[in-house]
């Protein structure tokens, strides 16, 4: 007759368990960094190429006169708003990282993990241009590139950030939380 110790089976079951829990709030952290890298490569290196390429140039029609592409220089925000807070603008942009990377440590839920994703790498991507294009640190001019007619030029991070909002808006509606749980109100 073999009997076994119930005390040394929970053991290895007790330590599977936390090695699991691990690798389950590892997945989101990985999913947010891969999220804002992916942003933010693609963001500058569409920079990089609009002001090599177009800059100084004629306006490429994509879609007629509906979407070209052409190089601005923005100190503003959104619709070029707000000209004159270039530096408050650049704090901003530093505090949204800060506080995604607080947010990071408790993250479990990949879709909340995608959108701070997003928001963070556009987020970087605008403060790099803040921080080393001209005029200066902080004051920098982010370069704008994209044009839809009677709406607004905008970059790979600003569709990043936007995108990033629309999806934590829909979480937030929907009810999940960062640890994934879903609201108990509804």
């Amino acid at each position: 007759m073999i009997t076994t110790d119930n005390a040394s089976q929970s053991q290895p079951d007790t330590a599977t368990r936390a090695v699991d829990e691990r690798a389950l709030a590892q997945g989101p952290l990985t999913a947010l960094l891969t999220a804002a890298a992916l942003t933010y490569a693609l963001d500058l290196g569409s920079k990089l190429v609009a002001v090599s390429r177009l800059e100084g140039q004629e306006p490429i029609a994509i879609a007629g006169r509906v979407l070209t592409l052409q190089v601005f220089r923005n100190s503003g925000a959104a619709f070029s708003s707000g000209q004159a807070f270039t530096a408050v603008f650049a704090a901003i942009s530093v505090a949204v990282v800060v506080v995604i990377a607080r947010v990071a440590r408790r993250l479990q839920s990949l879709p909340w993990a995608v959108a701070l994703g997003l928001l963070l790498g556009g987020a970087l991507g605008n403060l790099t241009d803040r921080i080393f294009r001209a005029p200066g640190v902080f004051r920098g001019h982010v370069v704008d590139f994209i044009s839809v007619e009677h709406f607004a030029v905008f970059n790979l991070a600003d569709s990043g950030i936007v995108c990033g909002g629309a999806l934590a808006v829909l979480l937030s509606f929907l009810g999940t939380s960062l640890d994934s749980s879903a609201s108990q109100d509804r």
